[in-house]
């Protein structure tokens, strides 16, 4: 999507030019899933599919969004309306979220704007389009009303947004891959301290393949409110043996001789995944460190693995184009990523094989599933900025 293309878009939608273009990237997670809101490790990418954003100031308070992507009116609200909006109008939750908490710190967003969005993330991919949106307007806002707010307070934000205005009991993870992003690295972020370290994506001869379900997912509909609880509640059993406020504080061994505090199975394994999945991350970001692919690879097999036996988010989809990849030649390792119940996969595959690889493992999810999924190849860019 070229800046002048979307620029000629915003005037035809408001009857006058823009201002600004901004760019704010989606992200996959090579390992660490479910792991962000249980106090562990994560190692996620901004990539270069995102949310386009035209920016125009207002003289009133007037705050008018239009999506290129919904077919849908302007949505119209005033600058310091702090409503939840409800059904066809709420993706602007996204934006008005971080409208309403940026504005209980600087006074001095003081006027409107029109603002044209325009994503090129595949719909209900699971590539963190909300997180985008989010970091879009933080990133908006902090730079046309010259805020003094650092990226990881947006960030912060973002996450406040999903939580408390959304209603969903996200992690910091995608806002925090989307707008601290670094071209070819990934980062790796302890999501209990927020002490984050940029690691080169170096694969050599193998690239990230991005493999979109097309099965729309709206994660605040599905159980994810629901596996959040479970992890809390197991930590609460623990606690009784344990000085833990989070399950990314336990190794394996730790977890193994406290497990028969939790009295529930569906909560047992929940935190078996979170314990497990984060002690992969460690194991994955040292073989990235040590060149050791292979190993990489299988720890990526084992967190699907995971997801599917113990956190059971995965579904057919996901399952199908994850079992498909594993039998491909040329394939390290392949996952779902994200939230699950739909949205995407990803897979490590020799830069040789890819084109097969698009092709063998499409003709079998369309054999099993009905309908085709969708194959993106990832180019890892910078986090959310003015283009």
């Amino acid at each position: 999507m070229n800046k002048e293309e979307l620029l000629t878009e915003y005037e035809k939608t408001f009857g006058e030019k823009g201002q600004d273009v901004f760019f704010s990237p989606g992200r996959i997670n090579v390992i660490g899933e479910h792991t962000d809101y249980n106090g562990g490790h994560v190692f996620p990418a901004a990539i270069s599919l995102g949310v386009y954003g035209v920016y125009g100031p207002r003289e009133d308070k007037k705050v008018r969004l239009f999506s290129g992507n919904v077919d849908g009116d302007i949505v119209e609200f005033d600058i310091d309306d702090t409503t939840v909006e409800k059904d066809d109008r709420f993706w602007a939750n996204y934006f008005k979220g971080m409208i309403t908490y940026l504005r209980e710190k600087y006074d001095n967003i003081n006027h409107g704007f029109n603002l044209y969005i325009k994503a090129n993330l595949p719909s209900g991919s699971g590539l963190s389009s909300s997180a985008a949106i989010e970091m879009l307007m933080g990133i908006i806002l902090k730079d046309e009303f010259n805020l003094d707010v650092d990226r990881i307070a947006l960030a912060k934000m973002g996450q406040r947004t999903e939580n408390e205005f959304v209603g969903l009991n996200s992690g910091i993870m995608d806002q925090f891959a989307c707008i601290m992003g670094k071209k070819d690295s990934a980062i790796f972020l302890d999501c209990n301290t927020l002490k984050y370290e940029y690691m080169p994506l170096a694969l050599g001869e193998y690239e990230i393949i991005i493999m979109a379900t097309n099965k729309p997912h709206t994660l605040a509909d599905s159980a994810y409110n629901d596996r959040v609880r479970e992890c809390h509640d197991a930590v609460k059993k623990l606690q009784q043996k344990l000085d833990i406020k989070a399950l990314g504080e336990l190794d394996n061994d730790t977890f193994d001789e406290y497990s028969y505090l939790i009295d529930n199975e569906t909560e047992l394994k929940r935190a078996r995944h979170a314990v497990s999945e984060n002690q992969r991350t460690l194991r994955a970001t040292k073989a990235m460190k040590d060149g050791d692919l292979e190993k990489l690879g299988r720890l990526i097999n084992a967190s699907h693995v995971s997801l599917h036996y113990d956190y059971e988010v995965t579904g057919k989809e996901l399952d199908t184009l994850a079992e498909a990849s594993w039998k491909q030649p040329g394939v390290l390792g392949a996952r779902m990523i994200g939230g699950g119940f739909g949205g995407s996969a990803i897979a490590i595959v020799k830069k040789s094989e890819a084109e097969n690889f698009k092709k063998h493992v499409g003709d079998i999810y369309r054999d099993k599933i009905g309908y085709d999924a969708s194959f993106y190849d990832a180019e890892i860019v910078d986090g959310t900025k003015r283009i």
